[in-house]
């Protein structure tokens, strides 16, 4: 019994241990891809337009609503001490430092990751992605290195969006319903936020693109060598499942490393 134990933990050790060596290796060859010619810059602008222009939508909805709700809770919360002045500060700073970045990674990967990961899983099985390594095309300079580059420049943005769209709200939620002094807000917010703050969200929304494209193109291009996936439709089905699951979770790991690190 206890031999059987040991030996199921030391295979699923094994299985991890190549999975992470994969995955390593294939985060490699991503980036060498941006520097092989000729670049496909066309499929570059299609994915600009799938990642960056498809979640405008979703971003913008998204930061209205927590902005509006961070405008209140937050007036809630500095009424009992008589500090409705620093409401300002206390929805930039929040929305810029933590859930501009976090938010808009969680998005993108809900909408955008998944697809990549159901595009290429399908690929592998209908095996189109062997068929360019037959041709002798690149598969990472071809399919996938445009994705990250993609993601590289339009996460930032969408952060960007997210947080001026986000304190919009805690503006029209705190000074225009709740009657907080619009001068404080603005006062608030520009004694609060310095550039290390700035700095700090941008620097996790460009470690969260790459975690993205890596994570969720990477588990549907080895649909075929993930132990337990299974064959065919259904295979791709559990791998997007998993991919959005596993970007989802190091996105929200590594906001806290880059966080300790950083602060």
């Amino acid at each position: 019994m206890q031999l059987n134990v040991i030996s199921r933990f030391g295979s699923t050790g094994l299985v991890v241990v190549t999975d992470m060596g994969r995955m390593g290796l294939y985060l490699l060859q991503i980036i060498q891809g941006c520097f092989r010619v000729p670049f496909r810059f066309s499929e570059l602008m299609r994915q600009l337009n799938f990642i960056g222009v498809g979640s405008l939508v979703v971003i913008f909805f998204t930061a209205a609503s927590t902005g509006m709700v961070l405008g209140l809770q937050g007036y809630y919360s500095l009424h009992k001490f008589g500090a409705e002045g620093m409401l300002g500060s206390a929805v930039s700073l929040t929305l810029i430092m933590e859930l501009g970045p976090v938010l808009t990674a969680l998005m993108v990967t809900g909408r955008a990751g998944s697809a990549m990961c159901a595009e290429l899983g399908i690929m592998r099985i209908s095996e189109q992605i062997d068929a360019l390594d037959c041709m002798a095309v690149d598969p990472f300079r071809y399919l996938i290195s445009p994705k990250l580059l993609a993601a590289f420049i339009s996460v930032p943005l969408l952060t960007v969006l997210f947080d001026v769209v986000g304190i919009a709200g805690g503006y029209v939620a705190g000074v225009q319903l709740m009657g907080v002094n619009p001068g404080s807000f603005f006062d608030g917010m520009q004694r609060s936020v310095t550039n290390h703050d700035i700095m700090l969200g941008t620097v996790k929304s460009f470690v969260f693109a790459v975690l993205i494209v890596w994570i969720c193109s990477g588990r549907g291009f080895f649909v075929h060598q993930i132990k337990g996936a299974g064959f065919g439709a259904r295979s791709v089905s559990k791998v997007t499942t998993q991919a959005v699951v596993l970007s989802s979770i190091s996105v929200l790991v590594f906001d806290y490393l880059l966080t300790a690190i950083l602060i």
